[in-house]
């Protein structure tokens, strides 16, 4: 019997590529996705160092990207996360057409409340995930950097 996670991860194997393609062609705009814009995260695997590239959804404080690990309410973290922990300094994202180098941070617990709140009101979803499961689910901001470290 399959479990909800596996069920997720096989959607998205499905649809990531799909969206990656509505992504480029829409120059990062998401018709069919309301709520936060996206951005397309590239990392490399933690263990296989293998690229990778993810669509998330993000909001933005200032000049930083903020991504919450969400992974559907699993849980477990998504696999994009571990990368990000294990190659924090060689990671970009593309925003609209854009193709951007940023470091990323994991917010510490405090910093992490305070922008979940945030999340949750511009995207009410991630509150019924976060109930979902028994985890705290990790927030990650990406900073931009004018060259990788």
């Amino acid at each position: 019997m399959s479990t909800n996670h596996e069920e997720l991860t096989r959607l998205a194997r499905t649809l990531n590529p799909q969206i990656i393609d509505e992504f480029r062609a829409n120059r990062g705009k998401m018709k069919n996705f309301p709520g936060p814009e996206f951005l397309l995260l590239h990392t490399h695997g933690a263990r296989s160092n293998q690229p990778r590239t993810t669509p998330l959804r993000y909001i933005k404080e200032g000049d930083t990207y903020i991504l919450i690990a969400a992974n559907g309410g699993a849980p477990r973290n998504p696999d994009w996360y571990y990368n990000i922990l294990a190659h924090p300094n060689d990671v970009t994202i593309e925003v609209e057409t854009e193709q951007l180098n940023v470091r990323a941070t994991v917010a510490p617990p405090a910093e992490r409340d305070r922008l979940f709140a945030e999340v949750v009101r511009q995207a009410p979803d991630f509150a019924k995930a976060q109930k979902g499961t028994s985890r705290t689910m990790p927030i990650v901001l990406l900073e931009c950097v004018t060259e990788k470290d």
